[in-house]
């Protein structure tokens, strides 16, 4: 759908699929869309999911590395294939973290800890390539009505929008305008960054 709608803009688009906790079919993603594309000038790091809720001494192992591996696995193997082809351009790479990343729950391990080091990642890659004229910045965004989301809502509704100062959950449009932003000459002066998009639930 994205990418008829790129296409109906005049732009060209391609859809490619992969598992993004696996190196070696990220850097073929990554090889292929730079093929396509004659290189990269934005790359947004963006894969999540959680666990189970369960207390720390309660984490099924299984879960634990399904989650570290496609959340923070996943933006490293994305981040490590793409930084050359970023730095050819004096591009941008974005990564996808979460307010989660600083406010912790009782009982999201797995998550939690995957997205702080998410924002790790982003300062630590911001610091090595920043000579390079490369900006790296994360964007956390809050209760977002994307499917992870939208299961929250479903079984916590009314106590997760009461965290919300604003009073409702964010639109997954509003989280690509922040990219936008970010990737745009009006962020031209921001890197190693996080941009926290979330209604005013962290303050």
């Amino acid at each position: 759908k994205t990418a008829a709608e790129v296409r109906a803009l005049g732009r060209r688009a391609v859809v490619l699929q992969g598992d993004v906790s696996d190196r070696e079919a990220v850097e073929s993603m990554v090889a292929e869309a730079v093929g396509f594309l004659g290189g990269l000038d934005v790359v947004v790091a963006n894969s999540g999911v959680a666990a189970r809720v369960a207390p720390v001494a309660d984490v099924d192992p299984a879960e634990w590395r399904r989650v570290l591996a496609t959340d923070l696995d996943g933006a490293f193997w994305t981040a490590r294939a793409a930084v050359p082809h970023v730095v050819a351009r004096r591009g941008v790479l974005l990564f996808i973290s979460s307010i989660g990343a600083d406010l912790a729950g009782a009982g999201g391990a797995p998550y939690h800890v995957a997205k702080a080091g998410v924002n790790a990642l982003m300062k630590v890659l911001a610091k090595e390539v920043a000579a390079a004229g490369v900006r790296v910045n994360s964007i956390a965004p809050g209760v977002v009505r994307s499917e992870m989301g939208e299961r929250l809502l479903r079984y916590h509704g009314d106590a997760v929008l009461q965290t919300i100062p604003l009073g409702r959950a964010g639109e997954p449009s509003e989280i690509g305008r922040a990219a936008v932003f970010l990737a745009s000459d009006d962020g031209a002066w921001i890197t190693g960054k996080v941009l926290r998009v979330d209604g005013g639930a962290w303050m």
